[in-house]
């Protein structure tokens, strides 16, 4: 089986190639200058279009970054899939395509209303995908993952993991949530089922099974560092206002890692399972576990450095 991929040196992209590798798939990687200029595809089986600008919590990208490469370059690649004799096409949107905040569980079904460019960008992408008529043989999987952990992750999983560390008390522990998690050798094995299965096109969500609260992954985190996890429950409001002071002076604490640390966010993964009849390999907190093991890695090396 021949698979092309876009986005290899990304964070999905360094974990998927080597795994799918290891099945003896032979992989080949499209660039963006490739996709720009005049690609052309020979003996492809599938494409798999990782390439993405990812949102920026810092907000120094501009607005039309975000389109010219999550909708524009996803077209202009979509349009020579269409052309070619490649069979699959999937592509990796978000979760947050369909909805920024979510206060029930999250299905396929719930009607998108992103705020965020860079989610208007996937779903424009995602619409796009769908709007145009499907050659017979053809198959689209637009994946809409919840957020991706595991070895080499970077973000709030490991912003969290240093407050452990340091023994310094959770603060947000008056904030009650669930969210979903996905662990990257989860969404590696739904990418693999779906190169060897046919199931209808369409779009599918991808998360771990088990939502976790921000309070419980904080005790994973101290499991997994023998360490003993500490709360601190500070009024709500006080929190919100602090976080405002970060918006001003661009601190670590700003709304929206507030929002991210905090809000309930629960993906359903019934969809995609159900039809490719599958258990996923990897438990939340397993994953968690493979994810804190990994940042620890890290911190030995660069204390041997």
């Amino acid at each position: 089986m021949n698979i092309s991929i876009t986005g290899t040196r990304g964070f999905v992209g360094t974990n998927l190639v080597p795994f799918l590798k290891n099945l003896h798939l032979s992989i080949k990687t499209i660039t963006k200058e490739e996709v720009t200029g005049n690609l052309i595809l020979n003996e492809v089986d599938s494409i798999i279009h990782l390439a993405g600008k990812a949102h920026d919590l810092k907000k120094t990208s501009k607005p039309e970054e975000y389109y010219q490469v999550n909708f524009e370059l996803t077209k202009k690649l979509y349009d020579v899939f269409l052309n070619s004799d490649t069979k699959k096409f999937i592509f990796i949107s978000s979760v947050k395509a369909a909805l920024d905040k979510v206060d029930i569980v999250l299905t396929e079904d719930h009607e998108p209303n992103p705020q965020t460019d860079y989610g208007k960008s996937k779903l424009m992408a995602e619409q796009y995908i769908q709007a145009q008529e499907l050659p017979e043989g053809k198959s689209y999987y637009i994946l809409r993952p919840c957020m991706i952990h595991g070895p080499g992750n970077k973000g709030n999983l490991n912003l969290l993991y240093k407050f452990v560390q340091k023994g310094i008390p959770y603060p947000l522990a008056a904030f009650d949530n669930k969210r979903s998690f996905l662990s990257i050798e989860n969404l590696c094995f739904v990418i693999q089922q779906l190169l060897e299965k046919d199931i209808p096109s369409g779009i599918y969500n991808v998360a771990d099974n088990d939502a976790l609260s921000t309070s419980e992954v904080i005790k994973i985190l101290a499991e997994a560092s023998n360490k003993h996890p500490r709360f601190l429950k500070i009024p709500k409001g006080l929190v919100k206002s602090l976080a405002k002071v970060g918006d001003l002076f661009k601190l670590p604490l700003n709304s929206e890692r507030l929002q991210k640390l905090t809000e309930s966010y629960v993906v359903s993964n019934e969809k995609i399972t159900s039809f490719l009849n599958i258990q996923l390999p990897i438990k939340s907190k397993e994953g968690l576990l493979v994810t804190t093991n990994s940042f620890k890695e890290i911190q030995k090396d660069n204390l041997n450095e």
